[in-house]
């Protein structure tokens, strides 16, 4: 096989930050290559050299052995290099085929061809299995759609050299075993692909070798046959990681949260949720499973107060709060860490500690008299960095600079730092590093141990499994099913969330 790509000593600097320092890596034609480590390893950074999004300060890019300079994404897509990024590049105003086609549009007689588009997109979503609505906008997509979306643009711009991001970090399980599939269909054609993940399950699924970075420099390079999780962990964080939180008894008490029959519609009109009703207690996680579409979305935002319900209430702490605005139910104890946190979590032009003072501006003792006490808010965002391992000189960086796992720490350190009654933890670990896992894990279980409630939504039935108390599952809008701790492996809530079976009101299945 002849070698696709080689990154020969690569190094990049930024003002106080040596992203990588002395990097080589390769991949050849028809392999898959795994690059993993914690958040701010340098991977992405590594990645964005090689399709042109920056260049590196230092060391040598050679292509099919060729040296070549890449100054811009353009110029990658010409030497045939795609990527499906963390962070979706996509325009969500315009529809899903004009998002495909943008920058490689097929024309005919001057105009754009849209039936030639089409059908080469058609046969790569049948070929692959991708299945996606062309004439849909992007904004009316799941997260996981939007995936589907990203790859299928660069199966459309026929990469042969397929850089892929943490592309499993919005999927459920059903879809990340397609898109695993696809990545064996490709690498059967002769693509080099470089896999970016934290999922070391995947990891030694997919690959046929693996690069481990940690703090900007290689730290593992090794054939997968020869590896295992126990040392790509320690190779990746540097120490022994263990998901088996220690948890005290379940011992639930007065109820924290309470939806009654609740129903509303999605953005495009549709009905989302049909008559959910639940309860959440102070002292335990209740856990929220079900493949992404089904309704997991909108029953959060309703919650939280982003999407008014057309039936049913919300009731915080005892009080009817289903008339009130997001900050209101804020300030009477309620947290939200958001699936998508660049959408509706964050502010990435912002500063770090802008990011983390936005519940906390306008209170005391932050705030007297319309005057922010800038020494406090500092401290206490610098304190919030530290606390939650940021990976950053000092708050005052903007939080687009920090890697998609850290500006998660900062959301999940934001949140936490209210002290909520309730926390409602929407895809709390998505493209999180299996050290930070374990960090957000023990503050989810500290928060249930401390007599306050968590509702949990994750794509990951592991976690799900490993942190839950009770377990739901969402099937088209409605709960079908409801299991204690133990009652149910992963299998059998699969076998739930695809509407195969759903139980009766009695618990039993029908």
């Amino acid at each position: 096989m002849a070698v696709a790509v080689e990154m020969l000593n690569i190094s990049k600097f930024y003002p106080g930050v040596i992203a990588n320092d002395n990097v080589s890596l390769s991949v050849n034609e028809g392999e898959i290559l795994g690059l993993i480590g914690e958040n701010g390893a340098g991977k992405s950074t590594m990645m964005n050299m090689l399709y042109g999004m920056t260049e590196p300060d230092l060391g040598v890019i050679k292509l099919f052995g060729k040296e070549v300079r890449i100054p811009s994404p353009n110029m990658a897509i010409k030497l045939g290099i795609g990527m499906v990024h963390q962070h979706f590049m996509l325009m969500p105003n315009l529809s899903v085929l004009q998002n495909i086609i943008l920058g490689s549009t097929p024309t005919k007689h001057g105009l754009i061809d849209e039936k030639t588009a089409k059908e080469k997109i058609q046969k790569i979503m049948d070929t692959y299995d991708l299945q996606v609505n062309l004439d849909e906008k992007v904004y009316q997509l799941s997260v996981g759609e939007k995936q589907r979306v990203e790859i299928i643009k660069s199966l459309y711009r026929e990469a042969k050299v397929l850089i892929m991001d943490e592309p499993t970090a919005v999927l459920t399980p059903q879809e990340t075993d397609k898109l695993l599939e696809v990545m064996k269909q490709l690498k059967e054609q002769g693509c080099a692909i470089i896999f970016i993940t934290h999922k070391l399950r995947e990891v030694m699924a997919i690959t046929d070798k693996i690069v481990v970075m940690r703090k900007g420099v290689v730290t593992g390079s090794l054939a997968t046959s020869e590896a295992n999780t126990d040392g790509l962990s320690g190779m990746m964080v540097g120490r022994k990681v263990d998901l088996n939180i220690p948890r005290g008894e379940y011992k639930p008490r007065e109820t924290v949260l309470e939806v009654e029959n609740l129903h509303a519609l999605n953005q495009r009109g549709i009905p989302a949720l049909n008559g959910v009703s639940f309860k959440i207690a102070r002292g335990e996680i209740v856990g929220v499973a079900g493949v992404e579409g089904n309704g997991q979305t909108e029953l959060i935002e309703v919650i939280s107060g982003m999407l008014n319900p057309t039936d049913g209430k919300v009731i915080l702490k005892g009080e009817d709060v289903t008339a009130r605005n997001v900050r209101q139910r804020r300030e009477n104890g309620m947290a939200h860490i958001p699936e998508d946190r660049l959408k509706m979590g964050s502010a990435t032009n912002c500063t770090i500690r802008d990011n983390l003072i936005l519940n906390r501006y306008y209170q005391k003792p932050y705030c007297k008299g319309g005057i922010l006490d800038s020494k406090k808010l500092e401290d206490m965002s610098e304190k919030l960095c530290v606390d939650f391992g940021v990976k950053t000189p000092d708050s005052t960086y903007k939080l687009g600079t920090l890697s998609g796992g850290n500006m998660q720490k900062v959301v999940f350190a934001r949140e936490m730092e209210a002290n909520p009654d309730l926390l409602i933890a929407a895809q709390p670990t998505r493209g999180v590093d299996i050290g930070a896992i374990e960090s957000i894990h023990h503050k989810i279980v500290e928060v249930r141990d401390s007599d306050r409630g968590v509702l949990l939504v994750s794509a990951e039935l592991d976690e799900i499994l490993s942190l839950s108390d009770r377990i739901l599952v969402m099937y088209e809008g409605e709960i079908v099913a409801e299991f204690k701790r133990g009652e149910a492996d992963e299998r059998t809530i699969g076998t739930y969330m695809t509407g195969a079976k759903r139980q009766g009101g009695d618990g039993n299945e029908k």
